[in-house]
């Protein structure tokens, strides 16, 4: 925290970060697993931490988050807690006194904040100056220290035994629905608080059109050969997230498949071997990686960036795609996933 508030140099007068990765990472309060639909609370626009430079932080939750969540187990912090029948804005209006925060002032606002937060403080400050809160943080974020690595490291391990466990039990007949089901099982039994996205399969073959997108359409069916299945998944362990994927063949694949197969591979170890840090951008990885399958002739069929940072969210700056002109750095993780997709095939 003493480093974040000192690197910011006057950017902000003030950093509201809503309980999210940015939190997670500062100070090690917990993301909730997601729910499907939202689930509000009085006042749940100003559940988070209040940081002004040379004041102690605050953290404000309403009371449904404070007696049930894991953040009002948090000791050590000025914890103020919205009564069901309080006003969330008379809150904040004594927040912004205590810290010394008026008319005019930038507030930078975490990318996990919601616009209703925005719009109370706009009402509050007149003047206010909006800044993103994320940006500010993310010089820091951005470079992992060995524990972040290590911890990163072993939420591969369990997502790794996750995917054997589940091949093992796969079989013809099976729908994607139970597979994904079986692979967030597995993550849980090995060690994981769960997935750290919604655990994907993407079928394609002679009437399996790739369906992206459209998962209450293909959930329910039900695989048969000849078909390749692709998984897109990860464990999450300790606020780190992994991010994984593999393609399995239902019945034997095809030459085409095989070469397919050994061209992404080849792909992958060329962006692997491009990231040299201090030497290389991003967008130069990226093309290391995509020449070696436009060369072969299958580049329209590499749909996306070669990969993507990756640690406390599953997509993180920088991006190893064209027109990210970052430099690589040591400390700096990434995926390096290259793909072939072609509608109908594979």
């Amino acid at each position: 925290m003493t480093r974040f508030c000192n690197s910011i140099d006057g950017a902000a007068d003030l950093i509201f970060f809503p309980i999210g990765t940015d939190l997670d990472y500062l100070t090690g309060i917990h993301r909730d697993i997601p729910n499907y639909g939202r689930n509000l609370h009085p006042g749940h626009w100003l559940e988070g931490m209040w940081i002004a430079p040379g004041h102690d932080p605050i953290l404000t939750l309403p009371r449904m988050t404070a007696e049930f969540g894991s953040a009002g187990k948090i000791t050590g912090v000025d914890l103020r807690v919205l009564g069901d029948w309080d006003d969330p804005v008379e809150m904040v209006r004594g927040i912004l006194k205590d810290l010394g925060v008026g008319e005019g002032a930038t507030v930078a606002v975490s990318e996990d904040g919601e616009a209703e937060a925005l719009m109370e403080l706009q009402k509050l400050l007149p003047g206010v100056k909006f800044a993103n809160g994320t940006k500010l943080l993310r010089p820091i974020r951005v470079i992992k220290d060995q524990d972040e690595i290590d911890l990163l490291a072993r939420a591969g391990v369990i997502t790794e035994q996750a995917f054997a466990a589940t091949v093992k039990n796969l079989k013809m007949g099976m729908t994607e629905l139970e597979i994904s089901s079986e692979i967030d099982y597995q993550m849980r039994a090995h060690g994981s608080l769960g997935p750290s996205f919604t655990t994907s399969l993407y079928n394609s073959g002679p009437d399996h059109a790739l369906r992206f997108g459209d998962k209450l359409g293909t959930w329910p069916r039900k695989l048969d050969t000849p078909v390749s299945v692709n998984f897109d998944f990860g464990a999450v362990l300790d606020g780190m997230c992994y991010d994984f994927g593999r393609t399995v063949a239902f019945g034997a694949p095809t030459e085409e498949q095989r070469l397919v197969h050994k061209l992404v591979m080849e792909s992958q170890a060329a962006g692997i071997a491009a990231l040299k840090a201090g030497e290389v951008t991003c967008e130069q990885v990226d093309k290391a990686a995509r020449d070696v399958i436009e060369n072969a002739g299958y580049g329209k069929d590499f749909r996306h960036r070669l990969g993507h940072g990756i640690g406390w969210d599953v997509h993180e700056p920088p991006f190893l795609t064209k027109g990210d002109t970052t430099l690589v750095r040591e400390g700096m993780i990434f995926t390096i996933e290259p793909s072939i997709f072609r509608d109908m095939d594979f």
